[in-house]
């Protein structure tokens, strides 16, 4: 699933929950603010909370996550006596009596297998498992509702229940609400679902790039360094170093996100690898604002874009040329421009790469690109100014502030 498909999707989850919320209010308002409007503020405020906090608790779905918080918080939200979260093998939570365990266990069962909602009065629930079951417990009316991924008109077998207990006699509302908490509760499930397959795009995409470090760059490194061993010893030690400093960052695992300064650090072993191999045809112009160093970046994203440089610009180019790296403060933004002078690319086969078709002297930069597009949204993808025979120009905004990645652990 593209990053384009996993945000309609998202949205789509979100839009579905906010009805579930409105059926939460209204329903809280009719058990205590007999319509009255304080009554309804308070119950929409707590509806709200009571939402946020199960949301919470079930982001890592109905076994990665915390079931149990989860069922405590929807029960208040439902204002039940009882409430079971149950997955496609059984119930997995139950803030209420123990003694309901057998009776919820019993009606989520039905309700996945009848993919339908499930009702049982409490002389029923009474019958079942008495032995276990107190009195108190037995004079609860039950409802259980399936949870269905894609909402309560999709057509796949639910993968769960949500059942909830009250006091007879079990009103109309609460059978519409439960509905809707198993609803909402499916959406919650596909978010987690989207959380997952998030991390695992961003780790293809890393393993992607990791791909394309050319086996022709590693071969001509090592080369590079058996030259020096005899010749000049020092100078091969210190290659040495800059070609493990270089694969440890590339191969590390330890997140999405790192800071432009361990980037660039990065990016200064490989051109320092590659200066030993061009010699004098390869010249380096860094100007970087020291303000702008801790800025944010995603992981492997510049690095690509230097090697795109020197590999497809200047190593083609008789005679060899410069690579200008800079670094500034743009208002709120951090722009970083990498420049070569080298022989450039035809501008119409670059703009078919960064709209989805790339060739495989541009796999790089559309990935790149791509990620950009993705965590900050299409305006700041990258901007490329090339002509054949002028050079490349390769332009890169993100966020000076963003304290919702952090780097070296991917997402907070």
């Amino acid at each position: 699933m593209s990053a384009t498909e996993l945000t309609a999707l998202g949205v789509g989850i979100a839009l579905g929950a906010l009805g579930v919320l409105l059926i939460g209010i209204g329903w809280r308002a009719v058990r205590g603010g007999r319509g009255l409007a304080t009554a309804a503020e308070r119950a929409a405020v707590d509806t709200l909370h009571q939402a946020s906090r199960a949301a919470a608790h079930l982001r890592g779905g109905l076994t990665g996550g915390d079931p149990a918080r989860a069922a405590r918080a929807l029960r208040s939200l439902l204002d039940c006596e009882a409430l079971a979260l149950a997955d496609d093998h059984g119930v997995v939570a139950l803030d209420g009596p123990a003694g309901l365990a057998p009776t919820a266990e019993r009606l989520a069962r039905a309700a996945r297998e009848r993919a339908t909602t499930q009702a049982l009065p409490g002389g029923a629930a009474g019958e079942e498992g008495a032995g276990s079951a107190s009195p108190a417990s037995g004079a609860l009316d039950a409802v259980a509702a399936p949870i269905r991924r894609g909402g309560p008109d999709a057509t796949g077998a639910p993968v769960g229940a949500v059942v909830a207990f009250a006091r007879p006699p079990v009103r109309p509302t609460l059978v519409r609400a439960t509905e809707e908490v198993a609803g909402w509760v499916a959406a919650q499930l596909e978010l987690s679902e989207l959380d997952a397959s998030r991390a695992a795009l961003a780790e293809a995409e890393v393993k992607a790039l990791r791909a394309q470090i050319s086996p022709h760059f590693i071969y001509n490194a090592l080369t590079a360094i058996a030259s020096t061993i005899t010749t000049d010893p020092p100078r091969a030690r210190d290659l040495v170093l800059e070609f493990a400093d270089f694969t440890r960052y590339s191969f590390r695992r330890a997140g999405e996100f790192t800071t432009l300064a361990d980037e660039l650090q990065s990016i200064d072993s490989y051109l320092q690898l590659e200066r030993a191999r061009f010699g004098e045809r390869l010249s380096v112009s860094l100007r970087i604002a020291p303000e702008v160093l801790p800025t944010v970046i995603p992981f492997l994203s510049l690095q690509p874009l230097v090697e795109n440089a020197v590999r497809h610009g200047l190593e083609p180019k008789e005679g060899g040329g410069t690579i200008s790296i800079t670094a500034v403060e743009a208002g709120a933004f951090t722009e970083i421009r990498i420049d070569d002078d080298g022989v450039g690319t035809d501008p119409e086969a670059l703009r078919a790469a960064l709209a989805g078709r790339p060739t495989v002297d541009h796999l790089g930069l559309r990935n790149v690109d791509a990620r950009l597009r993705q965590r900050y949204g299409d305006d700041l993808g990258l901007v490329v100014e090339t002509q054949r025979g002028a050079g490349t120009l390769v332009i890169m905004r993100v966020p000076r502030s963003q304290p919702e990645n952090i780097p070296g652990g991917g997402r907070a």
